[in-house]
């Protein structure tokens, strides 16, 4: 049954739709710790705002809203007379990265609110429900990125039921605790169990998110559906060498602990362009003492490893610790790696990915995510599923990011289009 069958959802419906979801965007992106960009950490004021936005906005809808014990933003509307169905959850995040662009994550937020506003049912009388037999829920997950506290995810990791209570002392830049974060919040750091959903509480998550890569744009298609989300480890490197002055020591006896380091990221971009789906990123690289007169010492720097499976993704990493063990035996240098992030792969449910294929329609591409997102921690408790949305040049977590208005109409008929064919499902 199609959308328009079901709903009579005009194209000038599912277009004014589209336009609210660019308007909102442009309206967040005003709620703002940075000056001159868009920054929203995890307890801040601006996530404050945000959750009132998005409160705001489902309640327009008809839904019931709760902000979670870990500071998730929650709508729900119920089918009529089942207070208690499960719930087929939709969502994304409202926190960003530092500088960031307008729709990473917040677009998959605001598009889950239009497709409720498509399939919900509204009697005679004016009241809402979900016409299906599970609830409807959209959620604003509050940090994806990890940017405050160094450690992403999580908002949905509460949901999900894994918070780690070692995470309490994590610190900001400015010496705060995640402890101290939550009360100075509003929270209480002993009720943060109450954000934990149980699978039986659940029909399913679905996220709809901008790709974050050039796939769909070189390809000129609007949509894709996603069949996994890479596996990830992320390590902290130290290179160990001989501080010397730079003036008085020759080059056969330095230990420049920076050249190694430089060598090893190198090496990293050599060995994972030789795997297939393994991406490697040394994003930080760092020199001490970091004179200009000073040999360096000792160099630290980050590894971001990413894979579509984790056997490939940890034969990557043994291949790179080998090559670092070769560079630095040369060079005269030593070194070591503390973990720091591990995540496996996260598939998506086969049945997601075909509701979601054939919400999409004509021959759907299937693109495998090299980036994370919140699905990653509700897998442990339901099924996934995720739609992207081409994203121009692929450039994300930067102002640039750039997603058209029609690729936005084309992804909110798919996503509403997924439901109902979830809906029909015997499930």
């Amino acid at each position: 049954m199609t959308l328009e069958t079901r709903l009579q959802a005009s194209p000038e419906r599912i277009a004014s739709a589209a336009r609210r979801v660019m308007g909102r965007c442009e309206e967040l992106a005003r709620v703002t710790s940075m000056t001159g960009g868009i920054e929203r950490v995890y307890l801040s004021p601006e996530h404050a705002r945000v959750n009132r936005l998005a409160a705001e906005w489902m309640r327009e809808l008809g839904m019931t809203t709760r902000q979670d014990a870990a500071g998730n933003q929650v709508g729900r509307l119920a089918p009529a007379g089942v207070p208690d169905a499960p719930a087929l959850l939709m969502g994304s995040h409202l926190d960003t990265v530092p500088d960031a662009g307008r729709y990473d994550g917040i677009v998959g937020v605001l598009m889950a609110l239009e497709v409720v506003r498509l399939v919900r049912h509204v009697d005679a009388d004016g009241a809402v429900a979900s016409p299906f037999p599970f609830a409807l829920e959209v959620i604003a997950f509050s940090d994806e990125e990890g940017t405050r506290f160094g450690k992403a995810l999580l908002g949905s990791s509460a949901v999900a039921g894994q918070w780690d209570e070692s995470w309490w002392d994590l610190t900001d830049a400015d010496g705060s605790t995640l402890r101290q974060a939550f009360r100075e919040f509003g929270l209480d750091p002993a009720r943060v169990g109450e954000a934990a959903r149980r699978p039986d509480e659940l029909v399913a998550y679905l996220e709809a998110h901008i790709e974050q890569g050039p796939e769909l744009d070189r390809a000129d298609q609007a949509l894709a559906a996603v069949s996994s989300i890479a596996s990830a480890r992320r390590f902290q490197l130290i290179v160990e060498g001989e501080a010397r002055h730079a003036g008085g020591t020759p080059y056969d006896m330095r230990r420049d602990a920076l050249l190694g380091a430089s060598e090893a990221a190198l090496a990293v971009e050599r060995i994972c362009r030789g795997e297939h789906h393994v991406i490697g990123t040394v994003g930080q690289l760092e020199a001490f003492p970091g004179a200009v007169n000073v040999v360096p010492g000792e160099a630290h720097f980050s590894l971001d490893l990413r894979g579509e499976f984790d056997d490939t993704r940890d034969h990557t990493w043994t291949a790179i610790a080998a090559e670092l063990d070769a560079i630095m035996g040369r060079r005269g240098l030593r070194w070591r790696s503390r973990e720091v992030h591990s995540a496996p792969a996260v598939f998506c449910e086969p049945l997601l990915q075909d509701v979601v294929r054939a919400g999409i329609g004509a021959e759907a591409p299937t693109l495998f995510s090299r980036a994370g997102h919140d699905a990653m921690a509700i897998g442990a408790i339901t099924g996934v599923g995720m739609l992207f949305l081409r994203n121009a040049e692929g450039i994300s977590h930067h102002p640039a990011e750039s997603v058209r208005g029609a690729d936005v109409a084309a992804g909110i008929r798919a996503l509403a289009e997924s439901v109902l064919h979830l809906a029909a499902e015997p499930r």
